[in-house]
């Protein structure tokens, strides 16, 4: 059991995410960095949909009624253990009544704590995940609180023989710099004008204050459209359109772009006009409020071999953290 003495400013238990009910409206939900979110699960051996807590900004503070092993990836929260640091993106033993604190993130914006076992929370709609905007999965649908108690799952190895197991450098982000997010145009990108197709690839743009789990908004320059005469079923603003889906990581422009995030809204009456990568998801997520981010248009091939390279840059984590031969 993992006792929760601080649940830090918006922390949620958090796996992969639920599939297969976005037509009736339900977003995935699921880990905004899903690369920190594996690697932790590797390096205590589980598998990378086992659920983890999500901690945004700040982590939190708990006590384990139990040994365990855990790692903690992302955002850099200095963790202690008993008020002594330990590393991230490492695998790390706790004991009985020892007390994991984490502060306020450094470098990045979401750290992830696994442990051997996983978050044992009930499983809604297939997935542990929390969407708290209804009120479901994880905790009872909501951030973690003080007096929080969460089951830790069976463990399927003992990975206390690994102890200490880490990943290189070269597998660990730099979240300081991780600036430009590569976007593929489209879907109602014809209703911007020229210069304003421009400016979206090519200013610099911040993350906002109103920056969380459903989307990223963007300061910058204004965007304008088209003129165009109000189709029949679109609002009379000029960035709205017919009613469209709304992929996962797709920009809105209301004025100033959003990009739409796990929990956001999966359809609606704006216009999109491109979609962020899933591999630079994460990277997105990572930005902290006033850091810079820049857009870099990319083709489909380019977003396939992006999620290859991934797919095979964490292939090798698993047989450097000992789960593969």
């Amino acid at each position: 059991m993992i006792r929760i003495t601080d649940g830090g400013i918006a922390s949620t238990v958090q796996d992969l995410g639920r599939f297969g009910n976005y037509h009736i409206g339900m977003p995935p939900s699921g880990a905004m960095d899903e690369y920190a979110h594996t690697v932790a699960n590797y390096l205590v051996g589980n598998d990378e949909d086992a659920a983890t807590i999500e901690m945004t900004y700040q982590g939190v503070t708990a006590t384990f009624d139990e040994d365990a092993v855990v790692a903690i990836t992302g955002a850099d929260m200095s963790p202690t253990r008993n008020g002594d640091p330990i590393d991230t993106w490492t695998t790390v033993a706790v004991e009985a009544g020892d007390e994991l604190e984490l502060s306020f993130a450094t470098e990045g914006a979401r750290a992830y704590l696994a442990v051997a076992g996983g978050i044992d929370v009930p499983e809604v709609m297939g997935s542990r995940s929390t969407y708290t905007l209804v009120g479901i999965g994880g905790q009872d649908g909501r951030t973690l609180e003080d007096g929080d108690e969460l089951a830790i799952g069976e463990r399927t190895d003992d990975r206390r023989d690994l102890v200490g197991e880490t990943v290189g450098d070269e597998y660990i982000p730099e979240y300081a710099t991780e600036d430009t997010v590569r976007v593929i145009l489209g879907l109602t990108d014809y209703r911007l004008t020229e210069e304003s197709k421009a400016d979206l690839c090519e200013a610099e743009w911040t993350v906002s204050p109103e920056a969380d789990r459903v989307g990223y908004r963007l300061d910058g320059p204004d965007i304008e459209f088209e003129e165009r005469d109000q189709p029949f079923g679109a609002g009379t603003d000029p960035s709205n359109v017919v009613d469209l889906g709304y992929p996962v990581g797709s920009i809105q422009v209301p004025q100033k772009p959003i990009v739409l995030m796990q929990d956001a809204v999966t359809g609606g009456g704006y216009a999109t006009v491109g979609t962020v990568i899933s591999v630079d998801r994460g990277r997105l997520a990572q930005r902290q409020t006033h850091k810079s981010v820049y857009f870099e248009p990319v083709e489909i091939d380019d977003a396939l071999t992006a999620r290859q390279e991934r797919h095979d840059r964490l292939s090798e984590i698993r047989k450097e953290v000992g789960l593969e031969d």
